[in-house]
């Protein structure tokens, strides 16, 4: 709990010296596992960077990602992977993040860096402290003279107060958390069940994935969860074998004007199904690369959906992507995308059919066709569609 306490500590630190209106640095939210910040460069540019703190801090360094690809943001936030000790603190890395920024935009640094440095030494000399001994502080008094300085006297009643604190401040954790957070039971039920997994395998050296792919996985899955669009039941999550690398993806809802949602009205009233069914695959190497996202279910026709259920996007390519995507707008412009390429759900004969001439869907043929698909814009670039279509 000491650790939670040092880590509640220094971010309202953060945000009472770097607060939404500064000219250099800015905390724009921050929790205990998540914090988003923004940089202002030459010229007032602003770019957002965010990181998640996981279950192995501090021990492990928060998780940076910046929405921008630019090597003076990207180049700034590599550093703090490579941190060790007190420096895997958020206060230490703000500061080696906010110093190497402002060195490579060429933009003097704040004074504030300064108040900073001063609140860093101090909570070093806790956290040594604390960090040194395998009881409380209170136990140190046991070797100091009974009449101990002032000083001594309110570390003890500090600590004390910190002690009596540990449920309220669990209470704080999600307190602290906007409101537009508040999300069903089964959903908190999962993020804790997929934390307790996280845990486990770290504990039994089994890590599956990567530390960077897993928690913005995580963070993605959070932000859903907590989204208009999926608590209004445009699309639904499932977690396959309780995965964060694999999501099946259904879609409940479509452009209410479009051919496919009325096609969508007929195979719930034919086959009870009320959704297209999407598969998406990710890597270790999310977001840095994207997923691999498929049709499973119903067989269909146009909408850019190729043999075997693969998707022609260019989004979904390499040179296409960008790290700054999340997966609720990969989502919905697949949804958009099969409306704008006037896609119909087969039915029957028609679905016989397109199986006959190698339609049906799986993920071999998914990721065969979606290689190819690859290779021939790759030499003969991709189209784009005129403005007015969208």
């Amino acid at each position: 709990m000491a650790c939670l306490n040092t880590l509640k500590h220094e971010i309202r630190t953060l945000e009472s010296i770097f607060s939404k209106n500064h000219d250099r640095f800015q905390i724009v939210s921050a929790s205990v596992d998540e914090l988003s910040c923004r940089f202002i460069g030459k010229n007032g540019k602003k770019y957002a960077i965010h990181a998640n703190i996981t279950e192995t801090y501090p021990s492990v360094p928060p998780v940076w990602f910046a929405d921008s690809e630019e090597t003076s943001i990207t180049n700034a936030v590599q550093i703090l992977s490579n941190t060790e000790g007190l420096d895997n603190h958020v206060l230490h890395q703000v500061i080696i993040l906010l110093k190497e920024l402002c060195r490579l935009h060429a933009v003097p640094e704040p004074p504030d860096l300064d108040r900073l440095h001063i609140i860093n030494s101090q909570t070093n000399r806790i956290t040594t402290r604390s960090s040194t001994t395998s009881e409380p502080m209170e136990d140190e008094g046991l070797d100091s003279d009974a009449g101990g300085s002032d000083a001594e006297e309110d570390e003890d009643e500090e600590e004390v107060e910190t002690d009596d604190a540990d449920e309220e401040l669990a209470m704080d954790m999600e307190e602290g958390r906007p409101k537009a957070d508040e999300m069903g039971v089964e959903h908190l039920a999962t993020l804790e069940r997929l934390r307790q997994n996280q845990r486990q395998d770290y504990l039994k050296g089994s890590v599956s994935g990567s530390v960077q792919a897993t928690d913005r996985l995580m963070k993605e899955l959070r932000d859903i969860y907590r989204s208009d669009s999926f608590k209004n039941k445009m699309y639904q999550i499932e977690l396959v074998n309780d995965s964060l690398y694999e999501w099946n993806v259904r879609l409940m809802s479509v452009d209410p004007d479009s051919p496919l949602s009325h096609d969508l009205a007929v195979l719930k009233e034919k086959e009870g199904k009320d959704a297209i069914l999407l598969n998406m695959l990710f890597k270790d190497t999310y977001p840095f690369e994207p997923p691999f996202v498929r049709v499973v279910h119903p067989i269909i026709s146009g909408g850019y959906v190729l043999v075997g259920g693969a998707i022609c996007m260019e989004l979904l390519t390499k040179q296409g992507w960008s790290s700054a995507y999340t997966v609720e707008a990969v989502i919905m412009q697949i949804s958009a995308t099969l409306v704008k390429g006037k896609a119909r759900i087969q039915f029957g004969g028609a679905a016989k059919v397109c199986s006959q001439h190698g339609g049906q869907y799986s993920l071999a043929r998914a990721q065969q066709s979606f290689k190819s698909l690859v290779q021939i814009h790759e030499k003969n670039g991709w189209f784009t569609p005129p403005k007015e279509d969208g």
